[in-house]
């Protein structure tokens, strides 16, 4: 996958329970990653999937839809208040598709690509190949 992800953008890295943030502080040429914040254990209890769910879904099955709403969510707010101006998605293939639908089209003009694969436990390096 060969993309040209800008100095200063949004690259986040997630599946149904976790998101890691990184920032690429390179630039086209030479992506470098640098993690900001690392999300998980979101409180769950309070909040819902987005849409409709089986009704034979697991509690962890709604627990990592719940997640993905409330990262797109949250996605969608910084695009609002342009706390980024550029955006990479990487999520296993459920959270992403979850999480596109929920997109804010603020949010999907600063998407520079997406990838369906979970990184959330890879090291930086192999996160950094898979985009270069």
């Amino acid at each position: 996958m060969t993309m040209k992800i800008p100095q200063g953008a949004l690259v986040v890295v997630a599946n149904g329970g976790a998101a890691r943030v990184f920032s690429n502080v390179g630039d086209e040429r030479t992506l470098t990653l640098k993690q900001e914040a690392l999300l998980e254990g979101m409180n769950l209890d309070d909040d819902g999937p987005a849409g409709s769910m089986p009704a034979e879904s697991s509690a962890s099955q709604l627990d990592e839809a719940t997640f993905a709403k409330q990262l797109a969510l949250g996605l969608n707010d910084g695009a609002l208040k342009n706390r980024y101006a550029h955006l990479v998605l990487i999520a296993d293939p459920q959270t992403l598709g979850r999480i596109r639908p929920l997109l804010h089209k603020e949010t999907t003009q600063r998407l520079v690509g997406d990838l369906a694969k979970d990184f959330t436990n890879a090291p930086l390096e192999t996160i950094e190949r898979a985009l270069s």
